[in-house]
């Protein structure tokens, strides 16, 4: 790649911001992100104030690299967002929803044997007894019937939105040009004869470059043939209240995960004040009124304060396990965190078929956000085309499913637990505009 041609990066989140820095780190001269926010972006999935950091997978490759991201999170790049504490990972038998419960056991085993191969420490918990033996603050049933866990301490969360600011500022510093705002939002790609990328139209006008690489998460399969590779799905989200007497005494809590259910829950945030809930499942889609999966595309000010019944439900019952008397006091907010998912639960960093200098870095699958510090080295090698072949077959476009129902293919990696995915109704789409609508949205394309 010549480093004095222009690179154009479609959106602001984890993967744009990454590569931009990266590229600048390498010496590309002319880097331009678009996006029609400035980030951190209000409802892109890399913003809010909670992610999960661990390398606990039963991915041998992302866990690897996890535990690659996680040593530079205590970097001083990165260490002001980043908060260690331990994470309790937990199955149970059946419940209503999924009576057999062997693919969460499974990803379970996975996992640890992964991290024993790896010559990582993990602490076998047994039991509810025992669980809070280790966290006397887990005052529910946790997982039952039939509970099983393990902890590991190597782990944490950061404050993805804090992150992100702070990954915008390096950017910004480094040369990275930033065009927001309605001149940003990229509405279609203009292209030559022979099929590359000429320019991007934005709403206000256009932009031309010599490489085009499309970051924009749940948004991208509206944006681009995605050919059956990727799925926006949104994931339910709660906020609780606390008092500052809550906050401290709960301060040491693990982030809790039931593989099982897909629950899992943070310890505070202390700035807000919040405890945040949440489940990591099959989700939502939303295909109306286009013919893929997509959330709303419109310019916000913050997330839509809805949730579907059911999934307030899921949160509540989790809560409920968790700590009962705080369940009854009701989340001050929710919210759909959209996730770009893939049939595998792999990412996707591979040129367009179609278009040979269009490159998509995107299918964060719900667990991107942690490689934060390392994903635009990953990115830019696959751009170049300079990782293992390993690395570049693993992330490769899948063009495989092209002519195949994305129900019997997005299955993910097996850490999804859950009731089945759905498409969201017609009466809980009016209930999601309209709170989407008093958050503060205007109306427009990407």
């Amino acid at each position: 790649m010549e480093k004095d041609q222009h690179v154009i990066i479609i959106g602001a989140g984890a993967f744009g911001l990454g590569t931009a820095l990266r590229l600048k780190e390498e010496g590309y001269k002319s880097v331009t992100i678009l996006d029609r926010s400035v980030p951190p972006v209000p409802d892109g999935s890399s913003n809010d104030i909670s992610r999960v950091i661990r390398f606990d997978y039963g991915d041998p490759i992302y866990a690897e690299i996890a535990k690659e991201a996680f040593d530079l999170w205590k970097t001083p790049d990165y260490k002001e967002a980043f908060h260690q504490t331990p994470c309790l990972w937990v199955c149970q038998d059946g419940t209503p929803e999924q009576p057999v419960q062997s693919r969460a056991q499974e990803y379970s085993r996975k996992t640890k044997r992964v991290l024993t191969e790896m010559g990582q420490e993990w602490v076998p918990v047994g039991s509810v007894e025992e669980a809070k033996q280790h966290f006397p603050k887990l005052t529910g049933r946790l997982a039952t019937p039939g509970f099983d866990g393990f902890y590991n301490t190597s782990a944490g969360w950061a404050d993805a939105g804090l992150a992100c600011a702070r990954l915008m500022s390096r950017c910004a510093s480094s040369g990275v040009n930033f065009i927001t705002g309605p001149n940003g939002q990229v509405e279609e790609f203009e292209k030559n004869p022979d099929g590359t990328i000429k320019s991007v139209r934005t709403k206000n006008g256009r932009v031309e470059g010599d490489h085009f690489i499309v970051a924009t998460g749940a948004w991208t399969s509206s944006l681009v043939p995605a050919w059956n590779s990727m799925l926006a799905a949104g994931q339910v989200v709660g906020y609780l209240r606390l008092t500052p007497e809550e906050v401290a005494e709960l301060r040491d809590l693990p982030i809790y995960f039931n593989f099982s259910t897909g629950f899992f829950a943070f310890p505070p945030h202390e700035p807000t004040g919040y405890l945040k809930v949440a489940c990591h499942g099959f989700g939502y889609t939303r295909s109306e009124p286009s013919v893929v999966s997509a959330p709303p595309s419109v310019a916000v000010a913050s997330r839509a304060n809805y949730i579907p019944a059911d999934g307030l439900k899921r949160l509540t019952a989790g809560l409920m396990d968790l700590f009962p008397q705080l369940a009854p006091r009701g989340f001050e907010k929710v919210g759909i965190c959209w996730y770009n998912d893939t049939p595998t639960g792999d990412f996707i960093f591979d040129y367009h078929p179609e278009h040979k200098n269009l490159f998509i870095a995107t299918g964060g699958s719900g667990h991107a956000f942690k490689f934060l510090p390392v994903i635009g080295k990953y990115i830019v090698g696959s751009w170049q085309r300079k990782l293992s072949d390993k690395l570049l077959e693993k992330w490769k476009f899948p063009t495989q499913f092209r002519e195949r129902f994305q129900g019997e293919v997005f299955t993910g990696d097996g850490s999804r637990g859950g009731p089945e995915r759905r498409e969201l109704t017609a009466q809980e789409l009016d209930m999601f505009d309209t709170a989407l609508k008093a958050s503060g949205s205007r109306q427009s394309k990407i």
